[in-house]
């Protein structure tokens, strides 16, 4: 048995955080209050600042107009008023060259944070007022003055680490605890290691033991980087190992149906289209009927842009599974957009002979009756609903096909609830949001991927223009333009009712003032999500139908309402959102063959302004996607995935990782092909691990 091979006691780095040296339990309470609660959590803590010594500026050679890195003891200190009532704290550092004022205006509180004495490194421009003055942007305290009785160590090395802190765990603090525990925890985590040496070779990655070392305490930033890449690579690695232990027990373990094509139905479908498909499109559906007509149980994501016809190739995929005798169902997340859906097929596959049953919570008892004898029997061919699809009365005759459109609105159990079954029917979920392939790759990993990156041909393109706030008016006249000709609108509020912190426009408010004073002469209707649902879908039938002339909303509208008469959006205050969601907002119209329009009116910073031309420039949804990435960072990337229980990835930067990303679902399926219970004793590390880590999402999909 190789030393990898050998059992690891995974609790060794689980004691309690006041056991470390240096904290005990009174300091550890705040230690818990910041998610530090065991020796691993310190250690995993890592720098999320690093300060080249070579960067910091003796204080006698500093100019005005330099930005600065400067350390210096502070000599005196205080808050200094203004004729503006602005409190300025100042304190005059020194170094072996001399004096400089450091002033921090707003921010008086720094008087009690900070002592004559401590040695503070400070990052910002040089100014001139009253002579030279340093203006901090960042500062991080170093070491405490003397005459405290807990005094951090003097930083040694040519890098100054700044951790995540706070008001009672500071820089020092932590300095001082890493310094007495930092080789020990360092021993404790080397003997968990479990990425082999040709794989750290192969991807040019650290040891775990050198990796979190070199992060806690690295010669140069370039070290502290290698470090973050080893960590990086463990969260990506393990997360693409649940996703493969799912993928290895849905397409592999449950036995797939393999659909036999004839043709009979899917050769005439296409011929009644007046168009033809798509070549993103003709490349989707080759990729799903390899699958179902493989005796490999199919679990593929569909993703594309507004507009591209996903719910066309899964029709198509539906009807391969009605020509082979089988069932196929399609889940909804609302009742309005589960009856377009219906309205929609039965329009396409009724003159072919195929049925489209609708079941809803809306359906009368007797409606409700027939529907279930219908799914019962295997009369209903195809089979459109909402979540009423997996209740417990709901009883396929032969299901062979689940699709699940909005994928992201049902929760993973409500997704996986159609899937079951045996033999288990194969599942095709679809997306409507543009996703970069790094980002489907992290939260999907399970699935496989079709993408379409391709708009029909002739699709109207959705003219989009950037206003201030003081060309409202300007904004109305054209909608009012619109709405004369015959045709429908929205206008979309980021709040449901006006708030005291905020100056937004809100939807009540402006649905009032709207419907007396600037739309007098049309019918306007208010939608947002306090509603109750019987208000809400009232609403929605109401505008569908064209009774109402003018939508004024909230995001409820992001998906759900296909209205072709629809011509123009308005979006106040778009600076409020982010670039995905505007797109999905602009999605709702350009549904029609009359041109439309798309107005953003909004009171920008010059950030914000940025993402508006960004968006106002391309209707491309996956460049959008991009751009939203890069913009706004990986935000909660487990907010709707994975309900709300998984943490944010902390050291991977899915912008800069992919290489990582790609070898990490590589080597994750190998395993799991080869092992799928983790059992070989090589992998003994690799379950420990796993399991020590995510056993919350193991759970939550069932596995390991």
């Amino acid at each position: 048995m190789s030393r990898r091979d050998e059992p690891v006691d995974f609790s060794l780095l689980e004691k309690p955080v006041q056991f470390l040296k240096g904290v005990g339990p009174k300091r550890a309470e705040h230690f818990q209050r910041m998610g530090l609660l065991t020796a691993r959590d310190v250690l995993y803590h890592v720098p999320r600042r690093y300060d080249d010594a070579s960067t910091v500026q003796d204080i006698a050679d500093l100019d005005v107009g330099m930005e600065a890195n400067v350390i210096g003891r502070i000599r005196t200190k205080g808050v200094i008023p203004t004729r503006a009532r602005l409190r300025i704290f100042q304190a005059i550092l020194e170094d072996d060259t001399g004096r400089i004022t450091a002033a921090w205006p707003g921010q008086p509180w720094l008087d009690r944070k900070l002592r004559e004495g401590d040695t503070i490194l400070v990052s910002g421009p040089v100014k001139f007022f009253h002579g030279k003055q340093i203006q901090p942007k960042e500062f991080t305290l170093l070491r405490r003055a003397s005459d405290t009785d807990e005094e951090g160590p003097t930083p040694e090395g040519t890098v100054f680490v700044t951790y995540p802190a706070s008001e009672h765990v500071p820089q020092w603090v932590l300095r001082a605890v890493f310094e007495k525990n930092l080789d020990g925890l360092l021993d404790l985590v080397a003997r968990e290691e479990w990425l082999p040496d040709d794989v750290r070779a192969e991807l040019r990655l650290l040891g775990l033991r050198d990796a979190l070392d070199r992060l806690h305490r690295p010669s140069t930033p370039a070290e502290a980087e290698f470090g973050r890449r080893r960590l990086a690579f463990d969260e990506l690695f393990f997360l693409q190992l649940v996703q493969a232990l799912v993928r290895h027990r849905e397409t592999v373990e449950r036995p797939g149906i393999r659909f036999m094509r004839t043709n009979e139905l899917v050769r005439p479908l296409l011929e009644s289209l007046p168009f033809e498909l798509t070549g993103a499109q003709a490349r989707a559906l080759r990729e799903i009927t390899e699958d179902m007509t493989s005796t490999r149980r199919m679990n593929r994501l569909l993703q594309g842009d507004v507009g591209a016809g996903k719910t066309l190739v899964a029709l198509f995929s539906m009807i391969v599974a009605v020509e082979a005798g089988w069932q196929a169902a399609l889940m909804a997340p609302t009742e309005i957009l589960a009856e377009q859906h219906a309205r929609k097929l039965r329009e396409l596959v009724e003159p072919l002979g195929v049925t489209v049953t609708l079941l809803t919570g809306r359906l009368g008892s007797a409606d409700r009756r027939d529907a279930l004898a219908a799914i019962g029997s295997g009369d209903a061919n195809l089979i459109v609903g909402t979540h009423a699809l997996i209740q417990d009365a709901v009883a396929f005759a032969r299901l062979g096909l689940v699709v699940v459109d909005e994928q992201h609105r049902f929760g993973v159990k409500q997704r996986m609830a159609l899937g079951t079954g045996d033999p288990a029917p194969d599942v095709l979920l679809m997306s409507a949001t543009p996703i970069p392939r790094s980002l489907a790759l992290t939260l999907y990993g399970e699935l496989d991927i079709s993408v379409l990156d391709e708009l029909p041909p002739g699709r109207t393109t959705i003219e989009t223009t950037l206003y201030g706030a003081a060309q409202r008016d300007e904004v109305y006249r054209r909608v009012a333009g619109e709405l004369d000709a015959g045709r429908q609108a929205y206008v979309v509020y980021p709040l449901v009712e006006e708030s005291e912190k905020t100056d937004l426009r809100a939807a009540t408010e402006e649905f009032e003032r709207l419907s007396e004073e600037v739309f007098p002469e049309h019918r306007l209707g208010l939608l947002h999500g306090q509603l109750a649902s019987d208000e809400k879908d009232a609403t929605m039938r109401a505008f569908v139908a064209g009774e109402i002339d003018l939508l004024v909303a909230t995001t409820v509208i992001e998906v759900g309402i296909d209205v072709p008469n629809a011509s123009v959006m308005v979006i106040e205050h778009a600076e409020r959102f982010g670039l995905s969601q505007l797109h999905q907002l602009r999605g709702r119209v350009g549904r029609g063959a009359a041109q439309s329009y798309c107005h953003l009116v909004a009171e920008p910073t010059e950030g914000a302004l940025e993402r508006l031309r960004i968006f106002r420039d391309t209707t491309d949804g996956f460049r959008i996607a991009n751009a939203d990435l890069q913009i706004r960072g990986q935000g909660d990337l487990f907010g709707s995935q994975q309900s709300g229980h998984d943490p944010n990835l902390r050291h991977a930067d899915l912008e800069r990782d992919g290489d990582l990303l790609r070898a990490a679902q590589r080597i994750a399926r190998e395993i799991v092909d080869a092992d799928p219970k983790l059992q070989a004793a090589a992998h003994a590390r690799v379950r420990g691990v796993l399991r020590a880590r995510h056993a919350h999402r193991l759970e939550l999909y069932e596995v390991g």
